[in-house]
């Protein structure tokens, strides 16, 4: 027992009170021990809680004892020697074990045995806080118990219940080791109770090793695994979970964990029934399909940008024609050459079309298409895509009414995006409508929603091809003697562009000869912003005459391209690989560079990163212009210094644009 000056006491007690540590609702609690110390140690407070758990009165321990001396005394050294390894530091077994957490700020909830004035024992779970005074001065203890009894008898018959588990299986152990899965059976905890041969040869372990041994422990991420057993648990059951199990000499094997929950005859849950297929095969598989699905993808990539070479000088020429025809009277014997003209221009368009379609596709499937949404005005987007579809409609006499509302329908989408799946419908009923047919187009506001339609009164749709109509490659029945180019892949793009707006897109036909219409539903945008302006045709953009340098290591391309720029008053230089890009860049000293990327020696971006190292490249226009027109390659043309990036074969009216929205400020 400790003696100590009975003034001294008084002060400590009342400081206790004083700082506000304490209140009355607990110390009078039958359910908790609490039990307030002074800072050395000895009991000033031992409540209702307390006399109930420990037999002892309060007057029997106040001032004259620690809880050091009603806890078990081997658990009291077992405890400071665990915290002097633990903190670093020699801890005297007895009280100071007890609180020196506490002492140094440290929450502390520990387990130890409480013995009570009969010496019968109990366990206890403490909680200890240390007291302090307005200075933050440590004026003694707070443990708080509880008893620990009711919990480790529970524990104890879950244990017990876990044997019956183990002991008590629903199936024969010929129907386990028959299987060509890994079998195994866990508690609700995820502990393993069973297993067969296969999950012995799974993991390199026995059976005997792996029973009692947590479940997540035999896979490369064990939070996975414990997160499996919950989703059991939690579901009733799990399908084709995928875990990498990895055996003791370090193998690892994909499987397949398929599992659900088993329980007694009385429906009470006893566990988690798993089996573990190896799908290593079925990996190599995917993998495979996978790597074929890349070298798809970089197929089409190639197959576009080798496609849109020979498509650019072809264009180029083209517009050279119509350039040059634009400026001379012409003779009524030239009509012959306006038509072929327009018709190859047409063709050139679908031919882009195509290669456009084909890599959107491609995007999709991967989910790497993405929408440049913004402020849009609805009938900018659809003016784009029915004066574009208009020569072709009247190449066969048909007629394209277009109907637009009064007001103006503003949206948050990807006008070029909008624009092509306008374009597309358009061009899917020019198709299938015969010659001196209608095409009808309109835009309306329908509850809060923009609704396009485009309706036809072609060759319809049957029944039966309705539900397919927006599949992948799927194409109207030829057998109506119509030979219609197309890869089946225009309406599959639309419905994923519609879709990737928010919107809806639907189809109705009356049947064969009846025409179709196709209706599309977009969110109006809420805000009230400001109208866009007008859309505009005709000439190309004029730009100031300007020395431009063309690189492109197709020689049709840049000479032709080059002679474009000639006729409309620009100086021009041409290179055909990377090395001379740099070179003429150099000594030419344009003002614009148009650089292809795919270029022998040295490739655009490399070509663009010497020449952006050269002091007198800050006044240069760099713009890209090439086959390649995927984000990636915009992507890395913006990083690679380049101001724009055009894809093959370009619009001269867009390029122009462009030269003339990039316009260097003069020095």
């Amino acid at each position: 027992m400790i003696d100590i000056d009975n003034t001294a006491r008084k002060e400590a007690e009342e400081a206790l009170l004083k700082a506000g540590a304490l209140q009355n609702a607990i110390f009078n609690s039958a359910n908790f021990s609490s039990i307030a110390t002074d800072a050395k140690g000895v009991i000033q407070i031992f409540n209702v809680g307390a006399e109930r758990m420990l037999g002892y009165t309060a007057a029997e321990v106040l001032n004259k004892n620690t809880p050091a001396d009603i806890s078990d005394p081997q658990e009291v050294i077992a405890r400071a020697k665990a915290l002097s390894v633990e903190l670093g530091t020699s801890i005297t077994p007895g009280f100071e074990a007890l609180v020196f957490k506490a002492s140094r700020g440290i929450e502390d909830i520990y387990e130890l045995t409480y013995i009570r004035k009969d010496g019968s024992r109990f366990p206890a779970v403490v909680s200890v806080t240390a007291l302090r005074d307005i200075e933050n001065n440590i004026i003694g203890y707070l443990l708080i118990g509880t008893d620990n009894t009711a919990r480790k008898e529970v524990e104890a018959e879950r244990m017990l219940l876990d044997q019956a588990v183990r002991d008590q299986q629903f199936y024969t152990r010929s129907l386990i080791e028959s299987n060509i899965d890994a079998l195994i059976t866990t508690d609700p905890r995820g502990i393993i109770t069973d297993v067969n041969k296969q999950m012995e040869a799974l993991t390199g372990c026995t059976r005997d090793e792996l029973i009692g041994a947590p479940f997540k422990d035999y896979f490369t991420n064990p939070e996975r695994a414990e997160a499996g057993i919950k989703l059991v648990l939690g579901e009733g059951k799990v399908t084709d979970y995928e875990l990498t199990a990895r055996a003791r000499d370090g193998k690892e094997t994909v499987v397949s964990y398929n599992a659900t929950t088993f329980h007694n005859r009385d429906r009470k849950l006893r566990g988690v029934f798993a089996a573990a297929r190896d799908v290593t095969e079925r990996k190599r598989y995917e993998q495979s399909l996978q790597e074929a699905d890349r070298r798809k993808n970089e197929f089409l990539a190639m197959l576009a940008h080798e496609l849109r070479n020979p498509l650019a000088p072809i264009r180029n020429a083209l517009q050279i024609i119509r350039l040059t025809a634009s400026r001379e009277r012409q003779r009524p014997e030239d009509e012959a050459v306006r038509s072929a003209s327009a018709m190859m221009d047409r063709q050139v368009g679908q031919m882009v079309r195509l290669v456009d379609d084909l890599l959107d596709v491609s995007r999709i499937s991967r989910g790497k298409i993405e929408l440049r949404r913004g402020q849009i005005e609805l009938a900018s987007a659809v003016y784009h895509a029915a004066e574009a579809i208009r020569p072709q409609c009247k190449s066969m006499d048909q007629t394209l009414t277009v109907t637009l509302p009064p007001k103006p329908i503003f949206l948050n989408a990807d006008s070029t995006r909008l624009a092509q799946v306008v374009g597309n419908l358009l061009n899917n009923a020019y198709k299938f409508t015969d010659k001196g047919g209608q095409i009808w187009l309109t835009v309306e506001c329908e509850s809060k929603q923009a609704v396009i339609r485009v309706r036809d009164n072609g060759i319809g749709i049957a029944a039966d091809q309705l539900p397919r109509i927006f599949e992948m490659f799927t194409q109207l029945d030829r057998s109506l003697e119509r030979s219609q180019s197309g890869l089946g892949i225009g309406l599959t793009l639309v419905k994923s562009l519609v879709e990737l707006h928010d919107g809806t897109v639907e189809v109705h036909s009356a049947g064969v000869g009846q025409g179709s219409e196709f209706t599309i539903r977009l969110p109006i945008l809420v805000e009230t912003p400001q109208p866009p302006p007008e859309p505009t045709a005709g000439e190309p953009t004029p730009t100031t005459a300007r020395r431009i340098l063309v690189v492109d290591d197709s020689r049709d391309s840049a000479t032709s391209l080059a002679k474009l720029l000639n006729l409309t008053g620009h100086e021009t230089h041409t290179a055909y690989d990377g090395l001379q890009a740099v070179e003429a860049a150099a000594t030419f000293r344009p003002d614009v560079i148009l650089l292809d990327i795919g270029l022998p020696k040295l490739n655009g971006y490399e070509a663009c990163r010497k020449i952006r190292e050269r002091p007198w490249s800050k006044d240069i226009v760099i713009v890209a212009l090439t086959g390649w027109g995927q984000d990636e390659d915009r992507r890395k043309s913006k990083e690679s210094g380049f101001d724009g990036h055009l894809v093959k074969p370009v619009d001269y009216a867009v390029l122009t644009k462009l030269l003339a929205e990039l316009q260097p400020t003069p020095a």
